[in-house]
């Protein structure tokens, strides 16, 4: 109860001040009044804010008082054009990188004639002083992305369009050299915990209006995993008009769907609602290129409500339930399975602004989250291979972020403060059911054996038979093959999080200096705590429009807390080399790490942007997953040290006449060091021999091409992923290729000369030499050249395509609008494998060639 004297009175006051509705969180306000030479105001000016990368445009008329507000303005550079009949135009640039309302008055000289300006982006549009590598996306972007995978829209923008960014199954993907290390802030809630439809259920797609995706130094406000931070602003109905739309698709799979939104309200009032729906038969992405027990579906529910009552407060509310339901996906070994999950989601995000003056804003905003995940066996124990499994887990999250927000002169600071309070409450239950997984005897060809009695490797011998030299002695209680019983856990914790921040934005001149510090102090399971300094720079050279940007950050990263209770409980090498119970409980810390970043931002013209950061991270206590087999269910574990280094790129044009296009490229090394702690099944328990993790890849690129006739005529988007291909550590060498399943040989298509494994028949060593073999999806290393740190097994390489068609009015309507969209995700049917038999991962197919159409109405 200690933990909560501090934290919890601030946390129930936050939420008693802000029980009504929502702030405008990492959003700004842009506030216009138009003026002519004499002063007076100019009602009915039109002033129109647009950024030319990332597509936003937002156009507000001024009324009588000659005023007009852009609220909810995702942070980043625009430009600002004021126009009324009589005058000339009015430009200027804005720099939206704080919630205190940015005051613009601008002042409209007489024209000898009604005239408006078209204004045309320069090489200052297109760029930001901004000290951290970022990049932005804005609605219209979103919309037009295809989905590689049900359910997780928000997953595939970030892949898309962020450089240094791994794709990897599920929608899940790796940030610059880290499995998973990604916080989210949607309107001001941070959300640290896994964002997808196997953990906690991530916002839809259309709910947002706008992502800033920042890859380079964080600023001191953000904490907990600081690899990419997705700063999330939602779309708000506050100063429109009534808008709508209805969306129905279909397409392969019998991947069936509906999503509605309706946005209405008025200079005080706003309200936004997003209801979706989909049911699918490829719902989890599949151990086989075909799959099979694999449907599923999900519904979400996001609503957003503003309240402006009197110009200097802001009440808002985020509310968003979700409900996943899927089966997981069988392999050809295991045909009979029928294991199944269920993950719900219910978010509660009120929040509150006030504006002193014109230079300072508070802002409060309290949450409550909660995830439960239900994981159903099969009705016979015995159907399950190689284990049976069993889980019911909650995790409920509750607290308040609060900061002070100071904008003058050169000075853009926020003082603030972040206390969460999670409650973790795990049921877990796991058998082995396969006789030949984890067997305590061989025989002479150095195969399993199964002996139900024996558990004991000393009696192999007696037997006529050699003990297995890697067994795992921790899973021996637990074979039901050999009379063990389940083993079941329960525990529960809770983790307590403060966390004091101070930062401030300098602008002097082309010079940007960010200084900052936080103070993290964790208590849970294990506690810590650690002082953080952040400073990052910027300079813009003028003369050949060039930004140049160092950063420096020292920050904690926390542990995930998806199961981690009992990973806290199995020890140096995690259950499978420990019998449970028969030592002492190894908690899982928080890591340390020191974060550099190097890179530059270069104007070519007025029509493209290159961006590219170097980042260099050292970590004592990293953080990866240890998957069980196929399934969803993971375990967080730890390592000694990790070092990963790299290279994010973006290239970026303007719209040209309706064509746009988009580069974005990365490196990363991920090198990582043992010993291992936590996990379940199969960790390396104390080697000291560095190794290249399965977030390391030499080098992926993202190309996205758009073209657009007219505003609302036909358009065509097309997308071009390659990816080199992500460590896949379980096939060394030819024995261990020999040692795998028929089905798991024809998975990564071994073959031995003209040879080729089938699901049905596996290729053995009368065929295979060590000049013969090889694989079509993964590439194994030749026969004495394996090297964990320097040439390891990886996946091959792949090539995958997407295109769209579609128009956003097809029967040129003024006001009610017919869309039509025609989608082809890997249109090539390229087959290949995001990963195999992966520790951290285990084994899926990317999508076959899936086909949708989708037909909608907007108003």
């Amino acid at each position: 109860m200690k933990k909560y004297i501090f934290s919890l009175p601030i946390i129930l006051l936050s939420f008693a001040a802000a029980a009504y509705a929502q702030s405008l969180g990492n959003a700004g306000t842009i506030e216009v009044i138009a003026v002519d030479q004499t002063g007076a105001v100019v009602p009915n000016a039109a002033a129109t804010l647009r950024n030319p990368l990332s597509g936003y445009t937002r156009t507000e008329r001024t009324d009588s008082a000659g005023k007009c507000a852009f609220t909810n303005v995702p942070p980043n550079q625009y430009h600002l054009e004021v126009n009324a009949s009589g005058f000339s135009a009015f430009e200027q640039d804005v720099t939206v990188r704080t919630a205190v309302p940015i005051p613009v008055r601008a002042a409209l000289s007489v024209a000898g004639s009604s005239s408006r300006v078209t204004v045309e982006a320069s090489g200052a549009d297109i760029l930001e002083q901004t000290p951290y590598a970022h990049n932005d996306v804005d609605q219209s972007q979103i919309l037009k992305l295809p989905s590689t995978t049900p359910a997780t829209g928000l997953s595939d923008v970030i892949t898309f369009s962020t450089g240094g960014v791994a794709a990897d199954s599920n929608g899940f993907f790796h940030p610059l050299g880290d499995h998973a290390q990604t916080s989210y802030v949607v309107d001001g809630q941070p959300i640290n915990d896994q964002q997808s439809k196997a953990f906690s259920t991530q916002l839809p797609a259309n709910a947002f209006q706008s992502l800033e995706l920042i890859t380079g130094t964080p600023n001191a406000e953000y904490g907990d995993k600081t690899s990419l931070i997705v700063s999330a602003v939602t779309r708000s109905g506050l100063g429109h008009k009534p808008t709508g739309s209805l969306n129905t698709y279909y397409g392969s799979f019998g991947t069936f769907g509906e999503e509605a939104t309706l946005g209405l309200g008025n200079a005080q009032f706003g309200n936004f609602l997003v209801v979706d729906a989909l049911k699918t038969g490829r719902f989890l992405d599949s151990p086989e290129f075909t799959p099979f027990h694999d449907k599923g579906n999900n519904a979400t529910i996001f609503d957003r409500l503003d309240w402006n009552p009197n110009g200097r407060d802001v009440f808002h509310l985020n509310l968003f339930g979700a409900r996943n339901w899927f089966q997981i996906p069988n392999t050809y070994d295991q045909l009979s399975q029928d294991q199944r999950q269920r993950a719900t989601t219910l978010s509660i995000a009120p929040g509150y602004q006030h504006t002193f003056g014109s230079t300072s804003l508070l802002t409060v905003n309290p949450f409550f989250r909660q995830d439960r995940i239900d994981y159903y066996p099969s009705r016979d124990p015995f159907d399950d291979t190689t284990a049976t499994l069993a889980q019911n887990r909650h995790l409920t999250n509750a607290g308040a972020r609060i900061d002070f927000a100071y904008s003058k002169g050169i000075h853009n600071i926020k003082i603030g403060t972040e206390l969460m309070d999670t409650r973790l409450k795990e049921n877990f239950a796991l058998g082995i059911t396969d006789p030949n997984f984890n067997p305590v005897c061989l025989n002479t060809d150095g195969n399993g054996v199964a002996l139900p009695g024996v558990t004991n490797p000393n009696a192999c011998d007696g037997l006529g038979f050699a003990a297995n030299p890697n067994l795992l002695p921790g899973l021996v209680p637990y074979d039901l093959t050999r009379g063990g019983s389940p083993f079941n856990f329960y525990g529960s914790s809770n983790i307590v999080q403060e966390a004091f921040y101070a930062q401030d934005q300098m602008t002097i001149r082309n010079l940007t200096l960010n200084l900052g510090a936080r103070f993290d102090h964790y208590d849970g399971i294990s506690t810590d705590k650690l002082l953080e300094p952040r400073a990052s720079v910027s300079y813009l050279v003028k003369q050949t429009q060039t930004v140049l940007r160092f950063g420096f950050a020292r920050t904690m990263e926390t542990p995930y807390n998806e199961n981690l209770v009992l990973s806290s409980a199995t020890g140096v090498g995690g259950l499978a080399t420990n019998v449970f119970g028969a030592f002492g409980e190894t908690a899982l810390r928080p890591g340390h790490r020191n974060q550099y970043n190097a890179g530059f931002q270069q104007a070519i013209g007025k029509y493209v942007q290159v961006d590219a950061d170097y980042f260099w991270k050292f970590t004592k206590n990293a953080y990866d997953f240890d998957v069980i087999f196929n399934t969803p269910i993971t375990f967080p574990i730890s390592w000694k040290q990790s070092r990963l280094d790299g290279v994010g790129a973006r290239i970026s044009t303007i719209n040209i006449h309706g064509f746009q296009a988009v580069t974005t490229m990365g490196h990363t090394r991920a090198r990582y060091f043992p010993p291992e702690t936590g996990g379940i099944l199969f960790n390396s328990p104390t080697s000291d021999q560095v190794f290249r993790i399965d977030h390391d890849q030499a080098f992926q690129q993202t190309t996205t091409l758009r073209y657009q006739h007219g505003k609302d005529g036909w358009w065509g988007s097309f997308i071009w992923r390659y990816d080199s291909g992500l460590v896949a550590g379980s096939v060394t060498d030819l024995q261990d290729a020999l040692s795998l399943t028929a089905a798991q040989q024809s998975a990564i298509g071994f073959f031995c000369g003209s040879q080729r494994a089938t699901v049905y028949q596996a290729l053995d060593s009368s065929s295979c030499t060590a000049s013969n073999y090889g694989a079509t999806l993964l590439r194994i290393p030749q026969e004495g050249t394996e090297n964990d740190d320097t040439n390891p097994p990886r996946i091959a390489p792949r090539h995958l395509f997407d295109v769209a068609l579609g128009t956003d009015n097809l029967f040129h309507a003024e006001t009610y609008r017919t869309t039509l969209r025609f989608t082809v995700v890997n249109l090539t049917n390229k087959v290949a494998l995001y990963n195999f038999l992966s520790t951290f991962s285990g084994t899926h197919f990317v999508e076959p060639r899936s086909y949708q159409v989708n037909l909608g109405f907007s108003f």
